[in-house]
């Protein structure tokens, strides 16, 4: 992964303009949580995870080194709880948006977090906020995507599936990024007016 790539295709005022990278961490949600006065908008991305995280506590598995993507965000919204509705939603739609802008292929989302084609699992949506006094102070976006991998876990290999397998295509995981993250910052603002520093 190259984050220069990434940084150097960013039109974004605050999502992805500070890259944590890493070879191999037990989950990015949870070390994204472990560090303290990380600038908004930063993101922490990593070619293996130990522990990725899934919904309901399941595991999201980032085994093959350099060919998925996943990466946890922070932003500090500073709004009513119920202006994020629907947040995990508004997510799935800039990630298709993604890869129809990119490479003119269709995913479709299986309400409310996953991304899918043909029925299987491409990629996952984590949504977490630190709330107070139902005013969200932190919201971390965890997003697990598997691109170029072909072989997969026993446990998942009937219901999981990569954008190479499914379109045989080979994608740059640094311009999926990049472009995400300029969809999403619009979407974003939308919902929550600017950002606060």
């Amino acid at each position: 992964m190259d984050k220069d790539l990434i940084y150097s295709k960013l039109t974004t005022k605050k999502i992805g303009k500070n890259i944590i990278l890493y070879d191999i961490i037990d989950s990015t949600q949870d070390e994204i949580k472990r560090k303290k006065d990380l600038k908004e908008g930063t993101v922490i991305i990593s070619e293996l995870q130990t522990k990725g995280k899934g919904t309901h506590g399941r595991v999201w598995y980032t085994d093959s080194f350099g060919k998925n993507i996943a990466f946890t965000l922070v932003l500090y919204p500073q709004v009513d709880v119920n202006r994020l509705d629907g947040i995990t939603i508004v997510i799935a739609k800039c990630v298709i948006k993604t890869f129809k802008t990119l490479y003119n292929i269709d995913l479709q989302i299986k309400y409310p977090n996953d991304i899918v084609c043909n029925l299987k699992k491409i990629g996952g949506i984590l949504t977490q906020t630190t709330v107070q006094n139902s005013i969200v102070k932190k919201l971390y976006i965890g997003i697990g995507i598997n691109i170029l991998q072909e072989e997969f876990n026993e446990n998942i290999q009937n219901i999981a599936s990569s954008i190479k397998k499914e379109f045989n295509i080979e994608c740059k995981r640094e311009d999926i990024i990049s472009t995400f993250f300029n969809f999403f910052e619009e979407e974003y603002l939308k919902i929550v007016g600017e950002f606060n520093e």
